[in-house]
């Protein structure tokens, strides 16, 4: 009945949820100001998000795996997500 949670995971989990109560807060503030103008002023702020808790699960598991994973499969998701971070700011 009892398990237990590698910290590593627990902490990407709940940065995840922390995210995902983001998003949905700003839902709800889209539609308690019930404007296009508004609602895209918020979804501006939210663009920053993304890739900020893209960034910190990836650095946790990063974290998580250092000493178990070889070094150069660490460099490859590292370059990874900036290539990913650089493909989504060139838009």
């Amino acid at each position: 009945m009892f398990f237990t949670v590698d910290r590593y995971v627990l902490g990407m989990a709940l940065t995840r949820i922390l995210s995902a109560t983001i998003e949905f807060t700003a839902a709800l503030i889209m539609l308690k100001l019930n404007r296009v103008d508004r609602a895209l002023e918020v979804n501006a702020i939210l663009a920053g998000v993304g890739p900020t808790i893209l960034i910190i699960v990836t650095a946790i598991g990063l974290a998580g795996l250092a000493g178990r994973a070889p070094l150069d499969k660490m460099l490859l998701i590292i370059i990874g997500i900036g290539l990913v971070l650089y493909g989504v700011r060139s838009l």
